[in-house]
């Protein structure tokens, strides 16, 4: 009987295994089907409840939410307290981008030409090594860092540039007491935190140019700047195209550097978790949240317009 009962056993297992070779789209669907549900109901679901939610509106009276719809807390996102938010959070997104593309695309190059072996391992461990520690962790460390009393106003004055330092932090709109309470402060903060999430998608797009077609470049007699505006900026375009995403849609919806970093003006975060939570009017909040997703689609829809994501 034991015997019998192996030999059924291994007869359907063998039955199982000829059936998911045979059927292997149905097989791929049935592995998927669970942790698309899962995506379907938490994720989609809670962003068609707030989109749902910002057509809505707090009463002035009561401060409760009237669950009629219209288009008055959109209408609220253009008074210029909160166009002010937005333009904000916008320009340091693109700020933070910009820079970021600038300081990783020579790190990435050199990874994609130059290192091998041993040096390009610590490489990626060098870029990987900051993702590694805790998000708050490297803030607060930022956080004492751009103090007044923080090392890098040590080494300014270790320097004697302190008095170089004060006429920056006495400008109006990027300086303030101190780096860690400036726009410039908020800055730093956001270009170190996702600088590695620019030079890899870019590391890896400048491994995938030929080689050929730079030395074809330096044949030809194109000098270092025709070549990289001609011929290795649009084959990785695509790489910085993707970095870019992250850069700009991370800073785009984060609230935790502004908190803790730089001046009590308001990012997009920061006014979605204060209508959230101090003000109590959800409906704003939605529509505060709605903002980032409408500017990510333009984003890459122009993006897609434009070819750059042919190569990915």
């Amino acid at each position: 009987m034991t015997t019998l009962a192996a030999l059924n056993h291994h007869s359907r297992l063998a039955r199982l295994s000829d059936y998911l070779w045979q059927y292997p789209k149905q097989v791929l669907i049935t592995m998927l089907l669970l942790p698309v549900l899962w995506l379907g109901v938490v994720y989609l679901g809670s962003l068609a409840t707030l989109l749902i939610q910002s057509f809505f509106s707090i009463d002035e009276f009561s401060g409760l939410i009237k669950h009629e719809w219209t288009l008055k807390t959109y209408q609220e996102l253009f008074v210029p307290a909160n166009l002010d938010i937005i333009l904000r959070t916008v320009l340091m997104s693109a700020l933070v981008t910009i820079a970021s593309a600038i300081i990783a695309f020579p790190i990435a190059y050199y990874a994609a030409r130059y290192a091998k072996g041993v040096w390009k391992a610590l490489f990626y461990i060098g870029i990987m090594l900051p993702l590694w520690s805790s998000y708050l962790v490297k803030v607060y460390a930022w956080k004492l860092i751009l103090a007044k009393e923080g090392i890098l106003n040590w080494l300014f004055t270790t320097l004697h540039l302190d008095s170089l330092l004060n006429v920056y932090l006495a400008l109006p709109v990027v300086g303030g007491s101190s780096l860690s309470v400036s726009y410039t402060g908020t800055f730093l903060v956001f270009v170190y935190v996702w600088l590695p999430f620019m030079i890899l998608p870019l590391q890896a797009a400048l491994e995938r140019v030929p080689t050929s077609l730079l030395e074809a470049s330096a044949d030809l007699g194109a000098s270092a700047w025709p070549t990289f505006r001609y011929v290795l900026l649009p084959l990785a375009l695509p790489g910085l195209i993707a970095g870019s995403i992250f850069t700009f849609s991370l800073t785009l919806g984060d609230y935790i550097i502004p908190q803790i970093i730089g001046s009590s003006r308001l990012f997009i975060g920061q006014a979605v978790y204060m209508q959230q939570g101090t003000a109590g009017n959800i409906p704003l909040a939605a529509a505060f949240s709605v903002v980032p997703i409408v500017i990510m689609g333009i984003y890459l829809w122009l993006a897609k317009r434009a070819g750059a994501f042919n190569a990915l």
